[in-house]
């Protein structure tokens, strides 16, 4: 047998955590696309699902501090 029932177990866990990180991201972006309405999918694709570059492109784009886009972006808790 290929697949033993632990290894299926650790694949459902391992995809549950993509999906997971996968919806924090999406909840991240609207949230920065709120902030920072002219952010594009561009820009998104340049932090490649980091919440740290993405501070760093909004930093790029808008001037503020990494620390101060932080703040920004959690005070839009949704």
């Amino acid at each position: 047998s290929s697949s033993r029932p632990c290894d299926e177990s650790i694949g459902r866990e391992k995809q549950m955590n993509q999906d997971q990180a996968r919806g924090k991201w999406e909840q991240i972006k609207g949230r920065a696309k709120k902030a920072w309405g002219e952010l594009t999918d561009d820009d998104f694709k340049k932090a490649e699902g980091s919440i740290d570059k993405l501070y760093g492109v909004i930093q790029e784009r808008f001037g503020d501090t990494k620390e101060a886009n932080r703040a920004k972006l959690d005070k839009l808790h949704l």
